[in-house]
């Protein structure tokens, strides 16, 4: 997601290459992304972060411990730490680091594309100039809302951020279904991929409640109709709701604790 990030801006001309540092504890990634991109790279996060305007944190969760102690000293002033380290709250971040202009946000996998869904939100520490520098950079991933306070971030998290899995899952089941009444897989993958990527891009053109969409396809005694009957009475709807709330639930307990 950090690579995302570095293509996304340099794509996007919000900073040129010489304005990025990257710190990677891997040599190979550092050889990688100075050949790619041309940014400066360093072994050393504390090095890499010092005088940076905007400090990002692209690491698991479970090194947040490590990662924040290690950078603490290192951004004061209006340097405004970006995070997108899933569960990891804005509280904790701002203990470990000694500092208070931070931006907390949740990406998606499709971010990698150039085509995710990123939800983020601030402290009143960050200015309105940071604000917007960090919009911009978000934005380079894709689409960006930024929302007034962090607890929305963990239904964010059962949404864009786990969000893409379920979509994935029912594309595979699809597939799946296209092989078995006598597609090819290839056949299959081309229909059903672009099914989901229009039907998407409908329900954002049209404006129109999904359900008045999903109507406007099931003719009265139809083959839409036989499927939706068969989709309903396996808990197809239920189920999805159930999951997006053990996301959710899953994120707020990780929330308690950066260790976890």
């Amino acid at each position: 997601m950090a690579e995302a990030m570095i293509s996304g801006v340099l794509r996007n001309k919000v900073v040129a290459a010489g304005d990025i540092t990257v710190s990677d504890v891997a040599e190979a990634r550092r050889r990688h992304l100075d050949a790619t991109y041309g940014v400066a790279v360093q072994a050393d996060n504390f090095v890499a972060a010092k005088g940076a305007d905007v400090v990002v944190l692209a690491v698991k969760p479970q090194n947040a411990i490590e990662v924040l102690s290690g950078l603490r000293g290192a951004v004061a002033g209006q340097q405004t730490v970006l995070s997108i380290m899933a569960g990891v709250t804005i509280k904790s971040i701002v203990r470990e680091l000694g500092h208070d202009a931070v931006v907390r946000a949740m990406p998606n996998a499709p971010g990698q594309i150039g085509a995710g869904m990123t939800v983020w939100t601030a402290t009143p520490a960050v200015d309105a100039a940071y604000r917007a520098l960090a919009g911009n950079v978000l934005g380079a991933l894709g689409k960006q809302v930024a929302v007034p306070e962090e607890r929305y971030l963990d239904a964010a998290t059962a949404l864009n951020g786990s969000g893409p899995a379920y979509v994935f899952l029912f594309i595979e089941a699809l597939i799946e279904a296209g092989v078995y009444i006598g597609l090819s897989r290839d056949l299959a993958r081309t229909l059903v991929v672009q099914t989901v990527q229009g039907s998407a891009t409908m329900v954002e053109a049209t404006g129109l409640h999904p359900a008045v969409l999903r109507d406007m396809v099931a003719s009265p005694a139809g083959t839409t109709v036989e499927a939706l009957l068969v989709l309903e009475r396996e808990g197809f709807k239920d189920a999805v709701i159930e999951a997006a709330i053990a996301a959710f639930q899953k994120s707020k307990f990780l929330g308690d604790d950066p260790k976890k």
